[in-house]
């Protein structure tokens, strides 16, 4: 039987930043569906089923913070695991404001970043 992979969807406006996690997730073996904007998250939020989020917390057309608190009160994901990321060092600050699972600064170290996800995913 093959082993399906864990599907993490991302939030990031910056490409360059985007792309990059996107590569290292997919490195890893999962999938990934990637997003620039806040709107074209919510376009497909619907649609699947992630297993786990990671969202910028500033975006340029909104707030990660609103989506994780979004996320966090709909039925359907408020047990999904979220990663936040900002360049913002205030961390705890960004989780007094969401109940996220965890957050981390960018720039913030490859290991350290691959190493958060698979203890959520595994």
């Amino acid at each position: 039987m093959k082993k399906t992979r864990k599907l993490i969807y991302l939030l990031e406006d910056n490409d360059d930043i985007r792309e990059i996690i996107a590569f290292l997730l997919t490195e890893q073996n999962y999938d990934v569906c990637a997003y620039p904007t806040v709107k074209s998250f919510n376009e497909d939020i619907v649609l699947g089923k992630p297993d786990m989020f990671v969202l910028d917390v500033m975006l340029t057309d909104g707030n990660g913070i609103d989506v994780c608190d979004s996320l966090k009160s709909n039925q359907k994901t408020h047990h999904i695991p979220i990663l936040m990321m900002s360049a913002n060092t205030q961390m705890f600050t960004v989780k007094e404001k969401c109940d996220a699972e965890d957050f981390i600064s960018k720039p913030f170290d490859i290991d350290d970043f691959v190493k958060r996800i698979h203890h959520y995913m595994d």
